[in-house]
């Protein structure tokens, strides 16, 4: 009798574990990535990005650089304005693609109360336009930092809120760069992009 429970326990774990892949197996298929370099963004830079990006999702594509959208541009700080640039990219792709917007410029957006706050990057959630910028970042890791801020803020576009897990990929900058101390995506946060077709191993 103990015999026959313990096989009928093994066959359930066996089936909800065959459940939770075909769960995931069931996701939808990921958008396809438009990179847009804006302004003087380098094309090696890009092209870096590009090889990177393919690593989660194979449909991808760079664009030819464009001069930043009109009217995105705020002269009393010297900077470009993050969420103008995102209303005007968000028009020039299909419904089952999402841009990301890259510079090299500083960029800013409206924040707790705050007119113009200089922002890494920004992407609304979920969103079709994201904007992320070297400007802030470490000269020292700015290649890997960059790579992880594109993640973070098409994490966002995806539907992913910012994470408490400190070593998170979607962990919330609160003004400063944690970029360094984050490795990737937290169990939760991975699991989420999975059924959004991610490829994350």
């Amino acid at each position: 009798m103990k015999c026959y429970f313990l096989i009928l326990f093994v066959c359930l774990i066996s089936c909800t574990n065959r459940n939770n892949e075909n769960s995931l197996k069931k996701t939808a298929i990921q958008k396809v990535i438009v990179l847009q370099p804006l302004g003087d963004f380098k094309s090696e830079q890009a092209n870096k990005v590009l090889s990177e990006i393919r690593t989660v999702n194979p449909n991808v594509v760079l664009r030819a650089t464009i001069p930043f959208p009109d009217n995105t541009y705020y002269r009393p700080r010297n900077r470009y304005r993050a969420d103008s640039i995102i209303k005007s990219l968000k028009n020039n792709i299909g419904k089952d693609s999402v841009i990301v917007g890259l510079s090299h410029s500083d960029i800013s957006t409206t924040k707790n109360g705050i007119k113009d706050w200089g922002v890494m990057g920004l992407g609304y959630r979920p969103g079709k336009a994201c904007v992320v910028s070297d400007f802030r970042l470490s000269v020292k890791n700015n290649t890997e930092q960059f790579y992880k801020l594109v993640l973070h803020e098409l994490g966002h576009t995806a539907g992913l809120p910012h994470c408490k897990v400190k070593s998170c990929l979607m962990r919330d900058a609160k003004g400063g760069n944690h970029l360094d101390e984050e490795h990737a995506f937290c169990l939760n946060c991975k699991i989420f992009l999975l059924r959004k077709g991610w490829k994350l191993v």
